[in-house]
């Protein structure tokens, strides 16, 4: 989606274009992360001047949560056209829409899962909210977007399938209503055990995570995507594309496909990981997302090639190895600079798959500037590093939860994160949107995005 003005341009030119319009008509324009103008000095009239300069504007992403915005959107159309007007009222062009929470029911038209009908909610309390109308949820974002304006996009909460939610609200999801789909849930290591994540009520694992590598829960996910991929949309990005944590998956599925990757059967599982094969094991781990990306974008893609496809990240990607995710790029050798990194590590990277990445920045509301891990700035500059030029990507924070932000009356923090963030990134992104409806951010967010504007005139 760019957009060009060509200024001063000789007839020869537009009829050499012409000539060749015919041997450039399919090539398809990806680039549509950013808009670009000429800027061109008034006073130059010099027609065999050189090309002129052009300027990118980056892309400015808000998030809209499922279960968070659900009170306000489940059943209004018109509260869905009134936050994105706001939305591109301050400046932001591209909207991301949870439609997959963790809870693994959906907020779109599919026949492989069910449509989520009410989600956990905070008023004063925590409670369902209860979706009562049949318009689909995501076209009504689609249409209004579209006609502001602003590019829509879908996110999905991969590889999870139920949760449990807290204060007494209960469980939720298919792996609580089919438990035939116990197995596909991961096999945790806790305390030396082995344990099915269904069969622990730790409130660390209230989310139940599907195993990664089983080929039955990838399948279930490429054929959600495929269904996804039949809107209008501009983009999907993938959300907790991931395994749970360090102690996930222990399953005779993950110790199989393992044993195949090594090329070697192995003994004293899951002991051995620890004590022989620990490097190993998180690139494996990073091998069975990495393989997982490269079918998802071809799911998407076999439907609709103009969808732009991506994944959000957290941006610490010092630990990130813990939930099997390499998201830099494979030239990246961090077996240079990260002890539990071997060269296979490397290998797995999968930021060359990728149309956009949106970055997590989240770092606290006293830490925007910096140039290291845990301030906004710095984890975009250090992201930008390692993703090496394979894709470009939009880093912010998280203006309701990080640290100092919980309480609101942090207008001038948000329109700093502006300035941090898309000047070390290719675009920025913010979540969520609930938090700038509910302190009223909208203001600092047109003038930190204002701001940035400005600096391209």
């Amino acid at each position: 989606m760019k957009r060009f003005k060509f200024i001063n341009i000789c007839f020869a030119l537009l009829t050499v274009a012409a000539l060749c319009s015919a041997c450039s008509e399919d090539e398809p324009d990806n680039n549509w992360w950013d808009e670009e103008e000429e800027k061109k000095d008034p006073t130059d009239n010099n027609e065999d001047q050189d090309e002129p300069e052009i300027v990118e504007v980056k892309p400015r992403y808000i998030w809209v949560d499922a279960a968070a915005n659900f009170v306000e959107f489940a059943n209004s159309k018109e509260n869905i056209a009134r936050d994105l007007k706001k939305a591109a009222d301050a400046g932001f062009t591209d909207i991301v829409v949870d439609v997959r929470n963790s809870m693994g029911d959906v907020l779109f038209n599919t026949s492989v899962v069910e449509q989520a009908t009410k989600l956990p909610t905070w008023q004063g309390g925590y409670h369902y909210h209860v979706r009562t109308e049949t318009w689909d949820y995501l076209q009504a974002f689609i249409d209004t977007g579209h006609e502001l304006g602003l590019r829509i996009h879908a996110a999905i909460n991969t590889f999870t399938g139920g949760c449990i939610y807290p204060y007494g609200l209960g469980e939720q999801g298919l792996v609580f209503r089919d438990s035939s789909k116990k197995d596909w849930v991961t096999t945790l290591l806790l305390n030396g055990s082995l344990v099915n994540a269904m069969d622990t009520d730790s409130d660390s694992y209230t989310t139940k995570f599907f195993n990664p590598a089983n080929d039955e829960v990838q399948e279930f996910l490429l054929s959600l995507l495929r269904d996804l991929a039949k809107y209008d949309l501009d983009g999907i990005f993938l959300d907790r594309c991931r395994y749970d944590d360090k102690n996930s998956d222990f399953s005779d599925v993950s110790k199989k496909k393992f044993e195949n990757y090594l090329g070697h059967s192995i003994s004293n599982f899951p002991n051995c990981i620890a004590s022989s094969y620990q490097k190993d094991w998180w690139a494996f781990r990073a091998k069975v997302i990495h393989d997982f990306i490269v079918k998802a974008r071809e799911a998407v893609k076999s439907v609709n090639s103009n969808i732009q496809f991506g994944t959000y990240v957290g941006a610490w990607y010092s630990t990130y190895n813990e939930v099997g995710v390499n998201w830099a790029s494979p030239n990246y050798k961090a077996s240079m600079y990260y002890s539990w990194a071997n060269t296979d590590w490397n290998k797995y990277g999968y930021a060359d798959h990728l149309d956009f990445m949106l970055l997590g920045a989240y770092a606290g509301v006293n830490s925007i500037y910096g140039s290291t891990e845990w301030t906004c700035q710095g984890f975009c500059q250090l992201a930008k590093a390692k993703l090496m030029g394979d894709v470009k990507f939009a880093g912010g924070p998280d203006v309701g939860n990080s640290t100092g932000y919980e309480n609101g009356g942090q207008g001038s923090a948000v329109t700093k994160t502006v300035d941090a963030c898309i000047n070390a990134s290719d675009g920025y992104f913010l979540f969520d949107m609930v938090h700038v409806r509910n302190y009223n951010y909208w203001s600092a967010c047109k003038s930190g995005i204002d701001k940035y504007l400005n600096t391209l005139k």
